[in-house]
């Protein structure tokens, strides 16, 4: 964990700090992947029915893509207290992953 700002406890203005997170997950099996993340997508309320279908359309043409759908940044800061979510962006992508090479750097595919 960095800290590239000094944050004064004593201020009473909202600080924002931007929380950046990098992983590398292995599909293992693809179909179980896409089938838990079209299920994923039936199942949200929040999703109109155009988005639904360019949801499923995504995941049928990219199976990275369905790990997206399971990601939570609501669910990852939920329960922290004095902390309010106020924007999350997020995204997957293929990288070039070697597990046997000690430096490793992201880069996409």
């Amino acid at each position: 964990m960095t800290s590239t700002e000094n944050l004064s406890a004593d201020s009473d203005a909202p600080r924002y700090v931007r929380l950046s997170i990098e992983l590398i997950a292995e599909i293992t099996d693809e179909a179980a992947l896409k089938a838990a993340a079209l299920a994923q997508v039936e199942a949200d309320e929040y999703l109109d029915d155009d988005e639904r279908v360019q949801s499923a359309e995504a995941i049928e043409v990219d199976p990275s893509g369905s790990l997206a759908h399971f990601i939570d940044p609501v669910a990852l800061l939920g329960d922290v207290p004095g902390i309010e979510l106020t924007q999350a962006t997020w995204e997957s992508a293929q990288v070039a992953f070697d597990p046997e090479e000690d430096s490793f750097e992201f880069e996409v595919e």
